[in-house]
């Protein structure tokens, strides 16, 4: 999450409004607070803003109630996808062993970011919006060698160093 500061006027124009307007229909806001402030003697507005910069998650499909789902199939490459899908096996037994959503330890989207990394590391781990040092100290090392793991055991199985009569 970020935090944005927006300062407007006492009476802002309507071009100054509409600027406003479009960030918060640009991002997912979890929380806006509001002040009346002064600055150099003049009243403004001042909106603290913490957002995700993913973007408005809870854009609707036309004509339906739900939210919109971001196929990750379609959105990343065969070989990303695949250690996307590795990557949510991994937050999925995490999230079992924790007694927690799968999503409060990473989301889909910071996920596709983790699989997007060419080397996963803490400090990769770090550079992706939505993960901070928490996340990092918490789950970096699980994720790392839990995905060294299956991709060793994978590629293993595709050089067929485990394979037998059949």
């Amino acid at each position: 999450m970020q935090i944005k500061i927006i300062t407007l006027p006492l009476t802002p124009t309507e071009e100054q409004t509409e600027e406003l307007n479009r960030f918060l229909r640009g991002h997912r806001v979890f929380d806006l607070k509001r002040e009346l402030a002064t600055i150099d003697g003049n009243m403004v507005w001042t909106f603290c803003i913490l957002f995700s910069p993913y973007g408005n998650v809870i854009e609707k499909e036309s004509g339906k109630g739900s939210p919109k789902k971001v196929d990750y199939r379609d959105e990343l490459d065969t070989e990303t996808f695949a250690r996307f899908s590795i990557l949510r096996k991994i937050r999925k037994r995490l999230a079992q062993d924790e007694s927690v959503p799968a999503y409060a330890i990473f989301t889909d989207a910071e996920l596709a970011e983790i699989a997007k990394l060419k080397t996963i590391s803490r400090e990769g781990m770090l550079k992706i919006p939505g993960i901070g040092t928490k996340k990092v100290e918490k789950y970096a090392n699980a994720f790392v060698t839990d995905l060294m793991q299956e991709e060793d055991e994978k590629n293993r199985i595709f050089d067929g160093e485990d394979s037998g009569p059949l």
